[in-house]
């Protein structure tokens, strides 16, 4: 009779087990995620920039939270794309790599502390957080998008 406890079936499925070749992609993003992603970067951002336009704030401000939301899409672009190069095999310096993380974060508790400052309702607060992290979310997606389409592409081309 072989009676099989559980740790011996895990150490048989332990020595079974094959190393999978590591696959990156093998599938481009749909049209339909393409375009949400694009369309969330654009409701994000459009809603922010209408929202300080139509703000009773005065220039300097608006400038301070139009500058964020510059900064932080910039950040997490530079973030998204590190990381990318890394999986690819593509060099990435520990300093660019840090230097971004740095910066998305910085953008995020620039704006915290400027609405946390701020003489707005918490509803408006609310909006300007929101639509802020959303487009920075629809950046990193956009971002990734275009690193897999591209990626998938050429290696399309390599293969004919």
């Amino acid at each position: 009779m072989n009676y099989q406890t559980t740790v011996s079936v895990d150490e048989d499925l332990k020595k079974t087990k094959v190393k999978k070749a590591n696959k990156v992609y093998d599938q481009k993003p749909t049209s339909a995620f393409i375009g949400a992603s694009w369309s969330a970067l654009l409701v994000g951002m459009t809603s922010y920039c209408i929202g300080l336009w139509n703000a009773d704030m005065l220039l300097n401000e608006k400038g301070y939270y139009f500058t964020i939301l510059l900064f932080g899409l910039f950040s997490v672009i530079s973030v998204q794309k590190a990381v990318r190069d890394k999986m690819e095999d593509i060099p990435v310096t520990d300093i660019y790599y840090s230097i971004s993380w740095f910066t998305t974060i910085t953008s995020i508790v620039l704006l915290v502390v400027g609405l946390w400052n701020a003489d707005l309702l918490l509803s408006e607060k609310g909006f300007y957080s929101m639509s802020f992290l959303l487009s920075l979310f629809a950046a990193i997606a956009v971002q990734k998008n275009t690193r897999d389409v591209q990626f998938i592409d050429r290696q399309e081309s390599e293969e004919k």
